[in-house]
């Protein structure tokens, strides 16, 4: 099993019992979160967590001192960790972290879209941007944008693996297409 479907995994795991239990989906997601930050911004940590020759248990024992000194950390994100140590899977963590962001968005019927135009948006057109992309996928979009002066004007959009080509470049080539197959025959 590759690491990102394990992270999927465990992130799945984690999602459906803070929603059965009621916990707070948000919270939980943070905490992994700054679990992920702590690891990736302190090398020393990074090392001992990604070296194989280190013992589950000592792995284990150093996120129980992680989690004691944290503060409250909720309890399904607490086994969560442990869990991971135990099994000496701590290096997933970002991903897991990563993989339980998207399933909440997903939860909340909430998607991102990459939008590339040829001049940056005002806020109006963004918002006008934003509320054709949700009326085409059903879902609230989270806009994130792009200037490339290439494609001469227009919007070119990605949501997931979809792409919403508007560009005039684009038109251009199929214009041009169409000129060159018409006169062909």
């Amino acid at each position: 099993m590759t690491p990102a479907t394990a992270a999927k995994r465990y992130a799945r795991a984690l999602f459906d019992v803070m929603l059965h239990q009621k916990g707070d989906l948000d919270r939980a997601g943070q905490e992994l979160e700054a679990f992920a930050a702590l690891v990736s911004g302190n090398a020393g940590l990074a090392a001992v967590i990604a070296n194989p020759a280190v013992p589950a248990a000592k792995k284990r024992a150093m996120v129980d001192a992680i989690l004691a000194q944290a503060g409250p950390v909720s309890e399904q994100v607490a086994r969560t960790l442990q869990l991971l140590a135990d099994r000496d899977r701590l290096p997933l963590v970002p991903q897991l972290a990563r993989a339980y962001g998207e399933r909440l968005m997903d939860h909340r019927q909430i998607v991102r879209a990459e939008v590339t135009t040829a001049v940056p948006l005002d806020a109006d057109r963004a918002k006008a941007v934003a509320d054709a992309l949700g009326a085409a996928t059903g879902r609230h979009v989270l806009l994130s944008q792009n200037v490339d002066s290439a494609i001469l004007g227009g919007v070119i959009a990605r949501v997931g693996s979809v792409i919403y080509d508007g560009s005039v470049a684009r038109q251009l080539e199929k214009m041009k297409a169409s000129l060159v197959e018409s006169g062909q025959e």
